[in-house]
């Protein structure tokens, strides 16, 4: 962290002479000021340039500070913004509000020259200190995709090598067959295991940046089903999925919801043998996804630990792939975010079958704000 740097703070108040108090005591300390005397103008001001901090007075003319403090709370980019209101009034109630509408802090005037300056250091402090551990979480999150990244290359190549072997298993030796196969098996493994590490941050990615606005799900379960049929057919597993026609809105991602089918559908043929049939089923009324599988289902056991991450349940896949008990977690984590809920279904029925619910929507409707 670049503890020289003291920070940008915009003082916002419709008093000309305390804009000029505030502004000298933060400048004789080496703090960077920026100034507005209206709410319109301070939220003009942090669109063009977003200080670290601001001192906001309460009472102003057209917005005032409590609807200030709303407005950036609301937006993703400034919802971390600290903001100190600076305010001649000392009621309690007013503090209450300012402190529950976002603010950090609540200063009465005349304030304390040492008092403003030990908050506002106080405040600045903790802010970069979170900047600093946002910045080496990314970095941290950069690093290992690239190193997975650069890990698929050459345990691509070897997979190749050992996948030649098997298929000319006859021409070998026993004692070098079985060696094939179990670097065919070892390495085929260690792929997995990186393909379901970059989808899980793949999907934490698109959790941290949802653009919440009206999908059709219809539409996204024909997507789906096409992205799954060719993989349900190797194994002999039939996708069932009747199309509704489309215009079935909901509230969701178009991202994260094509994610959450991918680890429902991908599971269901996953764990179900040849010869079965995973349905795809959609009921417009409720705005519900169900997948069903005719696999083994879950014990109870299981359930306890359904959603937990990286938790590997009893079932098998039967087909020789790898689990890394990564799916549900991340349906659970994206249908949330989306403002919906998913259920396992329990309706005697054999196999498993999850119901996702989404939030009503308008298909007509404008986008919503991103989610933050």
């Amino acid at each position: 962290m670049n503890t020289n740097r003291k920070g940008t703070v915009l003082v916002v108040d419709d008093q000309e002479r305390n804009i000029q108090v505030v502004g000298t005591t933060l400048s004789a300390e080496g703090y960077e000021v920026m100034a507005a005397s209206s709410g319109e103008q301070a939220l003009s001001r942090i669109a063009a340039r977003c200080p670290d901090l601001v001192l906001l007075d309460v009472y102003m003319p057209e917005i005032d500070g409590f609807q200030v403090c709303e407005r950036l709370r609301a937006e993703p980019l400034t919802s971390q913004l600290p903001i100190i209101f600076l305010s001649a009034a000392d009621e309690k109630d007013i503090i209450v509000r300012a402190l529950g509408c976002g603010g950090v802090d609540y200063i009465t005037k005349p304030f304390n020259r040492a008092e403003l300056l030990a908050r506002v250091k106080a405040h600045l402090e903790l802010k970069f200190a979170r900047d600093e551990r946002e910045k080496l979480i990314r970095e941290r999150e950069v690093f290992i995709s690239m190193m997975a990244h650069d890990l698929k290359n050459p345990l691509g190549g070897a997979r190749f090598s050992t996948q030649m072997l098997v298929e000319r298993a006859d021409e070998l030796p026993e004692a070098a067959r079985r060696l094939a196969e179990t670097a065919d098996e070892g390495v085929g493994r260690a792929l997995d295991l990186i393909g379901n590490f970059l989808a899980d941050a793949e999907a934490a990615s698109i959790e941290q940046h949802l653009h919440l606005r009206a999908i059709d799900l219809a539409k996204a379960c024909d997507e789906a089903a096409a992205r799954h049929r060719p993989q349900a057919a190797d194994k002999g597993i039939e996708l069932v999925w009747e199309s509704t026609g489309g215009g079935t809105a909901a509230g969701g991602d178009e991202a994260a919801l094509g994610r959450v089918l991918d680890n429902l559908i991908g599971n269901a043929v996953k764990f179900s043998p040849a010869g079965t049939r995973v349905w795809l089923e959609l009921d417009p009324g409720r705005r519900a996804i169900t997948v069903r599988d005719e696999g083994p289902g879950f014990t109870e056991t299981d359930r306890v630990h359904l959603y937990e991450c990286f938790m590997r349940l009893s079932a098998k896949p039967t087909g020789g792939e790898t689990s890394t008990g990564l799916g549900l977690s991340v349906v659970k984590r994206l249908t949330e975010a989306m403002g919906g809920g998913v259920e396992l279904l329990d309706d005697g029925r054999a196999g498993a079958a999850f119901t996702v619910t989404l939030p009503a929507a308008d298909l007509a409707g404008a986008d919503s704000t991103p989610a933050g």
